[in-house]
């Protein structure tokens, strides 16, 4: 089964990684949570759910996961101002292997510079993000282009895990 690495920090929107991870985990696959410190334990932003981090970003390549997740919520803005975070994210885009951002994730692929000429969706506050970062937004609860399977957000997480598993078979 894969590994998918969760990009993650403090002020994540909890069901955006709660209920992705659940359904990776019960699929099967391993999840590593990826944050700025190793044994550091953050918290999402509305029920405080904690998430001990795994690996730091000092201790991980994109050779060792199958796929990332990036959940919404603040974690993506905090993480955009992280070189580690941005350069990181930008060679694993590389590799050509799945990318799953739900709702304020793409922040850290539009730091990154990677989506230019994509289809993308996001948060609506991010809209005019994602145009200015020379993608395209596409108005649906998911969209897929190539290796990046973005989603709008909590309403849509359903049909973004069912998207994700199915992309990892």
């Amino acid at each position: 089964m894969s590994i998918i690495g969760i990009i993650i920090t403090d002020m994540f929107e909890d069901v955006e990684y709660t209920e992705p991870a659940a359904a990776f985990q019960k699929a099967g696959h391993q999840i590593v949570s990826i944050g700025l410190e190793k044994g550091k334990t953050v918290r999402g932003k509305r029920n405080q759910t904690p998430v001990k981090i795994d690996k730091s970003l000092d201790e991980v390549t994109p050779l060792d996961f199958d796929a990332i997740l990036i959940p919404g919520g603040y974690s993506p803005d905090i993480l955009r101002g992280e070189e580690r975070a941005v350069e990181f994210i930008k060679n694993f885009f590389e590799t050509g292997k799945p990318i799953f951002a739900i709702c304020h994730g793409p922040q850290l692929l539009i730091t990154a510079k990677v989506l230019n000429g994509m289809k993308v969706t996001g948060w609506k506050s991010i809209i005019q993000d994602i145009k200015n970062a020379g993608a395209e937004y596409v108005n649906q609860e998911v969209v897929v282009d190539d290796n990046l399977i973005s989603s709008r957000g909590p309403e849509n997480i359903p049909a973004f895990i069912k998207t994700s598993l199915e992309r990892l078979k």
